[in-house]
């Protein structure tokens, strides 16, 4: 592509590289100079503009952006993605149902080495989304780019985008009181709210009281796909109440505590075939907590591994809570503390 200031006379064909004023109006850049505009300029005044000429061997931006596109997305339907009508050398992905973003990173690093005139942004793989939300965008910088260019980027980033959508249907909350007060009406509306933007349907209330035997007993009959344990005090070691009423009802505890803040006092185990989750007690406030990451991929149908949890602690440190009633950075210690 070529682009620099030519003649008004050597215009026509050209793409305007900004946009000009006329006296019926703007003409705006990117468009492709045809004669009558050219007189327009001319009675304007102008007398030399800058544009961009495509070579043969180029492609404009809009055709070399849907090429790109299509090549991250080569079967919408199975990724579950859908792309926007290309505009300005710009194609937006967007999600076409609720779940998390599936990306294949290495991928899109290489597409985006190509060329610096092609270019690819995402949002963070395995980000949840809600259907319609933008997933990516691919957009041309100049106003054309090279074949060559474009065919090594739709190779380099063939089939990098997905969308990773719900595999469960169904879950189940247990809770522990410690005191008769407790209605734990909160904790299952709030984890309600969780499932449902990714469309699992919450049993019942249930509570229990906090002792490993009502425990036990709950665990044993519970029905959901996912089944998910918040306790009334906080779960503080491996063989507390919670992680050790699983193993008495049959489970295993895969593991215990992440480096994820609020979260940390979460632990994942197994009942059968079921997955459990020993919820932390920041759990109860709809703000963002390390329990968001495991529940959501877990409801994805990803395994959640030990290794995939003690790698969570780069960007683990999220929002601090405004009510929380010992910030952390006091370095006090009590129930709500790391949970």
């Amino acid at each position: 592509m070529r682009f620099g200031r030519v003649p008004l006379a050597e215009a026509e064909g050209g793409i305007l590289a900004h946009s000009v004023a006329t006296a019926k109006g703007r003409l705006r850049k990117g468009r492709k100079l045809a004669a009558a505009d050219l007189t327009l300029l001319a009675e304007a005044g102008h007398h030399s503009l800058t544009l961009a000429r495509l070579d043969a061997e180029d492609l404009d931006e809009d055709a070399a952006a849907i090429a790109i596109a299509q090549a991250l997305v080569p079967d919408p339907q199975a990724a579950r993605l859908a792309l926007k009508p290309v505009g300005t050398g710009r194609v937006n992905i967007v999600a076409s149902g609720p779940g998390l973003v599936g990306l294949e990173s290495a991928r899109i690093h290489a597409l985006n080495r190509v060329d610096g005139a092609i270019t690819l942004a995402t949002l963070p793989d395995l980000m949840r989304v809600e259907p319609g939300a933008m997933v990516a965008t691919v957009k041309i910088i100049t106003y054309g780019v090279g074949q060559t260019k474009v065919e090594a980027a739709c190779a380099a980033g063939r089939g990098a985008l997905r969308l990773l959508s719900p595999v469960m249907r169904h879950a189940t909350l247990i809770q522990t009181r410690v005191h008769d007060h407790e209605s734990g009406a909160k904790g299952h509306a709030v984890t309600a709210a969780r499932l449902e933007r990714l469309g699992v349907s919450l049993d019942p209330l249930c509570i229990v009281a906090h002792d490993e035997a009502s425990l036990v007993q709950a665990i044993e009959t519970a029905k959901g796909d996912l089944i998910m344990i918040l306790t009334g005090s906080a779960t503080s070691d491996p063989e507390d109440t919670a992680p050790a009423a699983l193993r008495t009802a049959g489970g295993e505890v895969v593991h215990f505590g992440m480096p994820v803040d609020p979260g940390n006092l979460l632990f994942v185990g197994r009942l059968g075939a079921r997955p459990v989750i020993g919820l932390p007690g920041c759990a109860k406030s709809p703000a963002l907590n390390g329990a968001d990451w495991v529940m959501e991929r877990i409801i994805c149908g990803l395994e959640v591994s030990a290794s995939d949890i003690m790698s969570m602690g780069v960007g683990g440190l999220l929002k601090e809570i405004p009510t929380r009633p010992r910030p952390r950075r006091q370095g006090e210690r009590g129930e709500t503390d790391g949970e």
